[in-house]
């Protein structure tokens, strides 16, 4: 069976899929890899280095994708204009594996079922033990967290710590991270290796041993969460008054914070609003907020998409792609997780569907020329499949990460 890792096209995307340290992992399960020229190039990764692992290089997209199973940093749905020209290239019986974001996209996966090709969504690996070693959300989420106070650090007009030196003392900058999920907690760590003073948010008040134990001071505010967690340990979205009276009581930490990172998006849906534009007028001239929701509404209400903005002194950076601008460890990291991904299913050679493993039943989003993910055909309006016939008996909730 051939598996074939394609170039990246949505627009400033660094990333490959597999990288040449992986090849020789599939190639021993019995698969044979091809590689489109310059796939891994923007990322560090020469052609020859993976000629070297044992794949082959493919000159052209066209050759790439007559491979059984594509591999893909962003399958259309995550690469929404550039990604629509691959549907040409999928056909009946071949498989498609990376990240499309089906709750924000769910069209596209329907454009893909409609392709023929089987679609395997990332963005659902389940929170299981098992899956760990999968996780692409929580391996790029790692990768966002740590570039969020590098661009913090960047525009500050501080440092980050405390100097007591014969030209006097330099306070440390004080930083505020909201939501204590893989990013957030990535944030604290940085933030406190550079010398800050972290504080720490999250409805979760399982989170705070977490932020502690990274040297970050957990921010009680008196508020009525009920179950903020879902099963799989991910913050569940809450009321509008939940957020509305959150934002009040939070906007006084916000005003005596240097930086403040927010990380609260839900797959699919609109990011709650955290830090309003009054609390961001709050802050001292010369501050910095890093919205790492903003793709999809921002939890900052001044933020906009991969933009700078400039507000009453405070400057607001809303980045969408953090983790291609460390695209040599990021695709190290989400090589890693396809890899285990892969073969897990990989047997005699062949990528074997069982779909009475969790793993492949979530993440299979379109099978058999239909959407099979439950929550997906329910967003688009199709009629439940059979329940012989569904790839996903049950359809997950979308998570905040």
């Amino acid at each position: 069976m051939k598996v074939a890792v394609v170039t990246e096209t949505f627009p400033g995307e660094k990333r490959v899929a597999l990288i040449p340290a992986n090849v020789a992992q599939l190639t021993k399960a019995g698969l044979d890899v091809i590689v489109q020229s310059g796939a891994g190039a923007a990322a560090g990764f020469a052609d020859a280095s993976y000629q070297e692992k044992g794949a082959e290089i493919a000159n052209d997209r066209a050759a790439a994708f007559a491979a059984d199973l594509a591999l893909q940093v962003r399958c259309l749905g995550a690469n929404p204009e550039a990604g629509r020209a691959d549907l040409e290239y999928m056909r009946t019986g071949q498989i498609i594996v990376g990240m499309c974001d089906p709750f924000g996209s769910p069209a596209a996966v329907r454009d893909v079922a409609g392709a023929g090709a089987d679609l395997f969504s990332l963005e659902l690996i389940p929170r299981i033990t098992r899956a760990q070693s999968m996780d692409v959300l929580s391996s790029m989420a790692t990768i966002a967290g740590y570039r969020a106070v590098l661009l913090a650090a960047i525009e500050l007009p501080k440092i980050f710590p405390m100097l007591m030196t014969a030209a006097g003392t330099l306070t440390a900058a004080r930083v505020f991270v909201i939501g204590a999920g893989v990013a957030g907690l990535q944030a604290i760590a940085t933030a406190k290796r550079l010398g800050g003073v972290v504080h720490a948010y999250d409805v979760r008040p399982a989170c705070r041993e977490q932020v502690e134990s990274l040297g970050g001071r957990f921010v009680e505010l008196q508020l009525e969460a009920g179950e903020s967690e879902d099963k799989g340990g991910y913050a569940k979205a809450m009321d509008d008054e939940f957020y509305r009276r959150q934002r009040e009581l939070m906007a006084n930490v916000v005003a005596e914070s240097d930086v403040v990172i927010t990380t609260a998006a839900i797959p699919g849906k609109k990011s709650p609003l955290l830090v309003t534009q009054e609390a961001a007028e709050g802050m001292t001239p010369g501050g910095v907020i890093v919205d790492l929701a903003a793709e999809r509404g921002g939890n900052c209400e001044v933020s906009k998409p991969d933009e700078r903005v400039v507000h009453n002194g405070v400057v607001i950076l809303g980045p969408t792609n953090l983790p291609s601008e460390a695209p040599y460890h990021a695709s190290q990291m989400f090589s890693n997780n396809v890899a285990k991904f892969l073969l897990n299913m990989v047997k005699d050679g062949k990528i074997e569907l069982n779909l009475e493993d969790e793993i492949v039943r979530e993440t299979l989003v379109a099978h058999d020329g239909e959407v099979a993910n439950p929550r997906l055909r329910e967003l688009l309006g199709l009629e439940p499949l059979m329940a012989s016939d569904s790839a996903n008996e049950e359809a997950p909730e979308p998570e905040a990460h």
